[in-house]
């Protein structure tokens, strides 16, 4: 079954059970993927429909950030129901260690040496990584591993 498919028996079955957050969710998403498929001119892949998730992940967080600022609890409680759902949509999150593995796997595999590498490093790893780590993470741990292996 693809992710569509998935996403529009989630979105029925949603509707019978009267869950109206994943109903909301799941009916941005689709206008997501549809403006992307629009924009493409043909459908879009399982991996493209994940960066559409991924993207509706980032907005929220950078929503709850605001919220947070603004005093808004019930706003922030929201989008983080929300997130709960697009995130049930992606693959499993890499634990922090494997993660970690991961990163200096591609570090010796592009002989990355000094923290100028960071940009060949990110490129095969966040390839790798896509959809199961998020890219404000990745790149902080990276920056971080390289700026330890330069002193």
């Amino acid at each position: 079954m693809s992710l569509l498919d998935r996403l529009t028996e989630d979105l029925k079955r949603s509707l019978k059970e009267g869950n109206s957050t994943k109903v909301s969710v799941i009916r941005l998403l689709k206008s997501s993927i549809k403006n992307r498929e629009i924009e493409k001119r043909s459908p879009l892949t399982d991996e493209e429909i994940m960066e559409a998730v991924v993207s509706g992940i980032k907005q929220r967080r950078e929503s709850i950030e605001q919220f947070k600022k603004g005093g808004r609890e019930d706003l922030v409680n929201k989008e983080t129901s929300e997130i709960d759902v697009l995130q049930a949509y992606l693959p499993q999150q890499l634990s922090e260690e494997d993660l970690m593995n991961e990163i200096r796997t591609v570090i010796k595999e592009v002989g990355a040496a000094s923290p100028q590498d960071m940009g060949k490093v990110m490129k095969t790893l966040m390839h790798r990584v896509k959809g199961r780590a998020e890219g404000a993470k990745v790149s902080s741990l990276v920056k971080e591993l390289m700026e330890a292996r330069a002193h």
